[in-house]
């Protein structure tokens, strides 16, 4: 049997899509609150309960399974302990291997985001059950409300510089995740996940600049700056301090990556920077 932490969320989703075309195999999709996805349950599919925080969830959810995709925690600080309940209630339960969704480049990272997958890494290590890490890169996705400010005010905003983000679509990193949980290799190793072509903020701007007939140029701010716009948009400060902080990743190359890795797994090219840019021009008419 196969399990799918974190079932619900937008990945989670798109994850359940793909193991139904990839596997008969039953799946059980873990989710913090059953009673609000209830519509994942199929003849494939049973809904249970697993709550990161409450750790007596977690031995009956486990129960019987095999392969486990833990899908990263979205409460940034309280990761890795939500993670260390996972693992632990997994070697319990004798699941013989684990795939797990990190950030690219975690080794070398210094992005803010990087130290729980870096902590979550080593517990794996530690723990003696086989597994794979994807490191994913960015999601094309995070730069909708980028596309939506700069629409508004007429500018891409950041503090990347020159870097580029090996991004891809959200879809992409599911279609993986679900290649590698459902797949025959149960050996211990690590991918760098990213799409290519890479792009730079003002790439990203040049592509809008093409697409709606304006100027749209690339407005490069020092870290602090940024975090301060982000705020000013409404953005809790914690998260805003995450996202300028990875744009100064992002502008030392720690987002961008040369591995194929993630088209050679899903056998297809990643989402572009022009059908992303396309949608959110649909998205925001």
């Amino acid at each position: 049997m196969i399990a799918v932490t974190g079932a619900n969320g937008q990945l989670g989703r798109l994850v359940l899509k793909h193991l139904a075309d990839l596997t008969a195999e039953p799946v059980r999709a873990l989710v913090r609150s059953p009673e609000k996805a209830g519509d994942l349950a199929t003849d494939q599919v049973s809904v249970v309960k697993a709550d990161y925080d409450d750790s007596a969830t977690l031995p009956a959810a486990l129960e019987g399974v095999e392969r486990l995709l833990l899908i990263s925690g979205s409460e940034v600080g309280k990761r890795a302990p939500q993670h260390k309940a996972v693992i632990d209630a997994a070697k319990a339960a004798g699941v013989r291997f684990i795939v797990y969704t990190s950030l690219l480049n975690v080794p070398q990272s210094s992005l803010q985001l990087g130290v729980e997958h870096a902590e979550t890494e080593r517990l794996l290590r530690e723990s003696g059950i086989a597994h794979a890490l994807l490191r994913n890169g960015w999601y094309i996705e995070n730069f909708g409300g980028t596309v939506a400010a700069a629409l508004a005010h007429g500018a891409v905003a950041g503090a990347s510089g020159d870097g580029k983000f090996s991004a891809a679509g959200r879809e992409d990193y599911a279609e993986a995740a679900a290649r590698t949980v459902a797949g025959s290799d149960l050996s211990t190793r690590a991918l760098e996940l990213g799409g290519s072509p890479a792009f730079s903020l003002a790439d990203l701007a040049a592509e809008l600049s093409s697409q709606t007939g304006r100027e749209i140029p690339f407005n490069n701010l020092p870290e602090a700056t940024y975090a301060g716009i982000l705020v000013q948009a409404g953005l809790p400060e914690g998260f805003a301090n995450v996202l300028a902080d990875s744009d100064r990743g992002a502008s030392q190359g720690e987002l961008f990556t040369t591995s194929t890795a993630l088209e050679d797994l899903i056998g297809h090219p990643t989402r572009t920077l022009s059908d992303f840019v396309s949608a959110s021009l649909k998205a925001n008419a």
